[in-house]
């Protein structure tokens, strides 16, 4: 049997040339695999069904799968998927962003922190750290002599759902 493929950026197609009927017609849908720039739709959920964040109303996400751009757990689900697939994730906190780390909390005397800025426990703050790099951080306790900032990611120790949804392969 002699085949012959034709292959557009997304499907290949291929027919048999000994029985060239429509029935022998396959049509494959190229998958992700490694190295591949995709974008996605998704919503992330915590365990309790609250949703963190969602690409809904915005452009899709766009990163190349296997390179680190996005979180270990939900870039491992992309290999295999076609365009159009529609999946749902689990990505324990050891696979998203990590457990909280102990020592990324430091206390602050209150009165290095300008008067202008509000320090309510959950209050998201940037600082810039010695070397000039800017850092999220968020107030977790006030007390009269100083103010303690955490430096963890805020869903570090959070297991994640996502609700995705292949867009392109680019």
């Amino acid at each position: 049997m002699v085949r012959f493929a034709h292959h557009s950026k997304h499907l290949r197609m291929a027919r048999s040339l000994s029985n060239p009927s429509p029935t022998t017609i396959g049509y494959f849908m190229t998958q992700v695999k490694s190295g591949d720039t995709v974008r996605i739709h998704y919503t992330g959920t915590l365990t309790d069904g609250s949703t963190f964040d969602s690409s809904a109303g915005r452009d899709p996400l766009e990163f190349a799968v296997g390179s680190g751009q996005i979180i270990p757990g939900l870039d491992a689900a992309m290999p295999g998927m076609t365009v159009g697939d529609k999946k749902t994730v689990e990505v324990p906190a050891d696979q998203a962003y990590g457990h909280p780390d102990p020592n990324a909390q430091q206390a602050v005397p209150r009165a290095e922190i300008p008067a202008d800025i509000p320090l309510e426990v959950g209050t998201q703050l940037q600082v810039q750290t010695p070397q000039g790099q800017v850092m999220p951080v968020t107030v977790v306790e006030v007390t009269e002599e100083q103010v303690v900032l955490d430096a963890n990611h805020p869903l570090a120790g959070k297991d994640l759902t996502f609700a995705i949804e292949l867009v392109e392969i680019a």
